[in-house]
């Protein structure tokens, strides 16, 4: 498991996918994702067969919040896509828990994926793509150290208009492991 402060993340297990599938219907949650409608849980848990087959490293992770009633889940995020031979990987996350959005686990989750993915990784470039109408998920990003770096142009059709797909991306020589928030390997 990886701890940072408030959250940790593990391994995902097939009694999540319920969990998922139910924050995966919610067209809130939904929104800033790249699913287009609504999804059963036969589908999710072929989307789990799959991921099983993935390199370990490109597995995605149960993001849980210490509450006081002790963890909680409340999303996942992963590294995918990794090219060894360039260092690069995509990164995702979602937060479906709403009782949770806009309180930093965000940033902590990206920040502790970073520091896994330059220090044990060995990655050099971090990216990740979001729709320019996610204004709280840009800052998040943000503060976790992205940097803007391209635009696709009316790539995504949403609510009847077509809307810019940003790019942002954190080289490991802008990254600072004293940014990383205190996160430990356990």
């Amino acid at each position: 498991m990886l701890y940072g402060k408030r959250i940790r993340l593990r391994a995902i297990e097939r009694e999540d996918l319920t969990r998922f599938v139910a924050w995966l219907n919610d067209p809130e949650v939904r929104r800033n994702l790249q699913l287009f409608q609504p999804l059963s849980l036969a589908q999710e848990e072929e989307w789990f067969k799959e991921i099983l087959q993935r390199s370990e490293e490109e597995q995605p992770l149960m993001i849980e919040i210490k509450t006081a009633d002790g963890w909680q889940a409340a999303g996942n995020v992963g590294l995918f896509a990794i090219r060894n031979a360039d260092r690069a990987a995509e990164i995702g996350i979602f937060i479906g828990e709403k009782i949770f959005w806009g309180q930093g686990y965000g940033t902590e989750v990206m920040r502790l994926m970073l520091k896994h993915g330059f220090k044990e990784l060995n990655l050099n470039r971090i990216f990740l793509r979001v729709y320019e109408t996610n204004l709280r998920g840009i800052r998040l990003y943000e503060k976790a150290g992205f940097k803007q770096e391209g635009r696709l142009r009316q790539d995504r059709f949403m609510d009847g208009k077509y809307i810019d797909v940003i790019l942002m991306s954190v080289l490991r020589s802008e990254w600072k492991e004293e940014e990383s928030g205190g996160e430990k390997w356990v």
